[in-house]
C-alpha cells in the first residue's frame, strides 16, 4: 500500500508479535507521474552538461544531437554545440533552417522561442554562420547548459535525454573521455540492439553471475545485462532519481526498475500520454491485456503504461532481454492503434514531435 491508500487495521494474534508478511502488492503509482520523471531526467542532463562545459579545454568541442534514428526525422539533424575559447569563453551554436530540409524547418513561433531562450539569429554573432549563436564566459556555463537543454527539449522536440547522442573532442578532433551526460548516449559504443547483442549480453551476464548468485546483487546483475546491451561499462549505466534505469530502444522509452521485496525486475514503458481516462479506455486495456502472454496494460493518471515483470529469484538474463524486446514491440504496435482510437500523444511517435504546423515557415534565413 502507498501512503495515499492506507490499509485498514489488521487484527494480530493475541499475546504474540505481529506476523511478518512479504508484500505481494506493488506500488503502482510510482509509474504514474511521467512528467515529473522526465523533468528530473532533463535536470540531471542539464547539471551534467554544465559540468562538462566547465571542464571543456581550450579548443574543445561538445555537440549534442537529437538522434534521427529515433525521431524519424531522416536527414533533418537537430543539434546544439559549444566550443571552448582560449580565454575562458564558450561559444554556443544551434542548428537553423539553412541546414534543415523542407518540412522540418523552424516556423516563426519556434524562431521566436529560440530568441526568447537567448539565442541570436544566424549570422548575428560573429562566426555563427547559418546557426543560432550565443557567446558567454565559462562562468555562465550553467545558463548556457539550460539554454542548450531547453532548445533540445522545447524547440527541437526531444522527449527525454535518452533520445540524445553526444560527442566531445579536443582541438585536434581527438575524442575526449568525459563523464556521462545523464541518460544521453555517447556516439561511440552505445547503440541499443536487442537481437544483435543477445549472445554478447548473455555471455557477460553469465560470467558476472558464475559462482556468485548468492553474492552479486540483483541490481548489479540487471546493470550488467543492460550495460552489455548498450555496449558500455556497468558503472556507466545511468539510474534516475526513482532508481530506474532509462533506456531507449528505437522510438520507445523503457524503464527498468529493480525491486527487493519481492525480488522482481519491472520493465515498463509509457505507450500513450495525455490521454483522457474513460471507461471505454479501461475496457480496451483490459481486453488487450487478456491477449498478452505476459505483462499488462494499465492507465495511471493520463498515461497508458505497459509493464512486464521479470522474476528476481533465479534471475535469467534471457528473461530480461525478452521483456525489453516485447516492450519495444508493444510500443510500436499499440501506440498508433490507441492513439487513433483514444487520442493523446505517443511518447515519441512520428508526427507527435512538437514540430510546428507547416504554415508560417520563415524560409532559409533563420
Amino acid at each position: 500500500m502507498t501512503a495515499d491508500h492506507p490499509s485498514a487495521p489488521v487484527d494480530q494474534p493475541s499475546g504474540g508479535a505481529p506476523e511478518q508478511h512479504e508484500s505481494i502488492l506493488l506500488d503502482e503509482p510510482t509509474t504514474a507521474d511521467l512528467r515529473a520523471k522526465v523533468t528530473e531526467a532533463w535536470r540531471e542532463f542539464a547539471r551534467a552538461l554544465a559540468d562538462r562545459l566547465r571542464e571543456l579545454p581550450a579548443g574543445g568541442h561538445l555537440e549534442v544531437t537529437l538522434d534521427p534514428t529515433a525521431s524519424g526525422t531522416g536527414d533533418a539533424v537537430y543539434s546544439v554545440s559549444a566550443d571552448a575559447g582560449a580565454e575562458g569563453g564558450l561559444s554556443g551554436r544551434a542548428v537553423g533552417n539553412a541546414t534543415l530540409p523542407a518540412g522540418y524547418r523552424l516556423d516563426r513561433a519556434a524562431v521566436a522561442d529560440m530568441v526568447a531562450l537567448g539565442w541570436s539569429p544566424p549570422g548575428v554573432v560573429p562566426g555563427s554562420g547559418d546557426q543560432f549563436g550565443l557567446d558567454c564566459g565559462v562562468d555562465d556555463a550553467t545558463r548556457l547548459s539550460a539554454v542548450l537543454s531547453r532548445t533540445l527539449r522545447d524547440v527541437y522536440g526531444a522527449p527525454h535525454p535518452a533520445f540524445l547522442v553526444y560527442l566531445v573532442h579536443d582541438a585536434d578532433g581527438e575524442p575526449l573521455p568525459v563523464e556521462p551526460l545523464g541518460t544521453a548516449r555517447g556516439v561511440v559504443g552505445s547503440e541499443f540492439d536487442v537481437e544483435a547483442d543477445l549472445d554478447e549480453a548473455l555471455a557477460a551476464a553469465a560470467a558476472a553471475q558464475a559462482g556468485e548468485n548468492d553474492v552479486l546483487a540483483l541490481a548489479e546483475r540487471v546493470r550488467t545485462v543492460v550495460s552489455t546491451m548498450l555496449k558500455s561499462d556497468s558503472d556507466q549505466v545511468q539510474v534516475d532519481s526513482d532508481g530506474d534505469i532509462n533506456i531507449r530502444a528505437g522510438s520507445a522509452m523503457v524503464f527498468v526498475r529493480v525491486r527487493d521485496n519481492p525480488p522482481l525486475v519491472d520493465v515498463f514503458s509509457p505507450v500513450l500520454t495525455e490521454v483522457e481516462p474513460t471507461e471505454r479506455l479501461y475496457v480496451k486495456l483490459s481486453e488487450l491485456t487478456n491477449r498478452m502472454p505476459i505483462g499488462r496494460l494499465y492507465c495511471a493518471d493520463d498515461t497508458v503504461w505497459a509493464s512486464i515483470p521479470v522474476f528476481g529469484r533465479n534471475f535469467q538474463a534471457t528473461h530480461l532481454m525478452l521483456a525489453v524486446q516485447v516492450m519495444t514491440g508493444l510500443a510500436d504496435e499499440l501506440d498508433d492503434r490507441l492513439h487513433g482510437e483514444f487520442g493523446g500523444k505517443r511518447f515519441f511517435g512520428e508526427g507527435d514531435k512538437p514540430a510546428r504546423a507547416q504554415e508560417h515557415r520563415t524560409g532559409m534565413y533563420l
